[in-house]
């Protein structure tokens, strides 16, 4: 049974952190790609009040495999104290595509 591929979703502060964040992921190859949305408003609840910040959401592709380095790695990377990292399996894709994302995101053999 091929690897699951999951789609994963982060928010950011500003566009900085959410380009240095997804370069990273891509170039260690935890994430095949990264989508960054600008411009979202985000409205919750933390530390006892509603608040509404503007922020950019990050669509993250990986596998199953590398969700636990990817999340570590996301965590060492992240600005806030409490980062959003929702994983969501993909249940219909287009399997070339699939194919592409676990491709991309299979670890790089070392040297000997």
């Amino acid at each position: 049974m091929p690897e699951p591929v999951l789609l994963c979703y982060c928010t950011c502060p500003d566009a900085d952190s959410a380009r240095r964040i997804a370069e990273a992921l891509v170039a260690e190859r935890l994430a095949a790609c990264v989508n960054q949305l600008p411009g979202i408003a985000s409205t919750y609840r933390w530390q006892g009040k509603v608040t509404t910040d503007a922020e950019h959401l990050l669509l993250i592709k990986t596998t199953a495999a590398r969700f636990e380095a990817l999340r570590t790695r996301l965590l060492a990377l992240h600005p806030y104290d409490l980062p959003e990292l929702i994983a969501v399996p993909v249940e219909h894709a287009h399997p070339p595509y699939l194919a592409w994302v676990r491709e991309a995101t299979a670890e790089a053999p070392q040297d000997c």
